[in-house]
């Protein structure tokens, strides 16, 4: 599903000059391409109801790939979108078929301030007889200014993650995991 996230991802009035009118010829860039890359604490999300056993897992979700494409040449913006690949579980205690998922979409100064951050909700819907849905995300119009010409792509990060409460990262930072195939596992087992 190709999501539109607000111009520019929403940024601030300095980070949405440009949002339009980018020069698009067959130039190579001027530069390597921002990372992109998702938050190791945020890469997964597991909602439990009751105490952490299998049977009590609701619904998981996890990103399993990122990718990044961007354009720029001369004195443009740097445009990107990003391509980001997710699995859903629906474990033993989940009562729905459908799940909401929040996400964020940041922009960074390589290693330093957020210039820039975005939260969106991916809807999911799982068949019949069906507990893991994989989905791809694709969020466009990533809009990344530069001060002058000389300023590459390797400047800045875009980052993606589960927007977690804080006792869902504290989870995560334990280091218990349960995957996002979370059936009922096989008799004997």
């Amino acid at each position: 599903m190709k999501r539109s996230v607000a111009a520019c991802l929403g940024l601030s009035a300095m980070l949405m000059t440009s949002c339009a009118g980018v020069d698009l010829d067959d130039s190579p860039n001027v530069g390597p391409c921002p990372v992109a890359g998702t938050l190791y604490d945020a890469s997964r999300v597991v909602e439990i109801d009751g105490p952490e056993r299998h049977e009590n897992v609701v619904f998981t979700g996890e990103i399993q790939g990122l990718r990044g494409f961007c354009r720029y040449v001369g004195t443009n913006p740097i445009t990107m979108e990003i391509e980001i690949d997710f699995a859903f579980g629906k474990g033993p205690k989940a009562t729905a078929s459908t799940h909401t998922y929040p996400v964020f979409v940041t922009v960074t100064r390589r290693d330093r301030s957020v210039l820039a951050k975005e939260r969106f909700d991916i809807q999911v819907a799982w068949p019949a007889g069906k507990d893991v849905v994989r989905h791809t995300e694709t969020v466009p119009g990533i809009v990344i200014p530069r001060a002058n010409e000389t300023i590459s792509g390797s400047n800045f990060e875009v980052l993606v993650g589960f927007d977690l409460t804080p006792e869902q990262l504290a989870y995560n930072r334990s280091g218990t995991r349960f995957t996002i195939n979370v059936a009922k596992p096989a008799a004997g087992q």
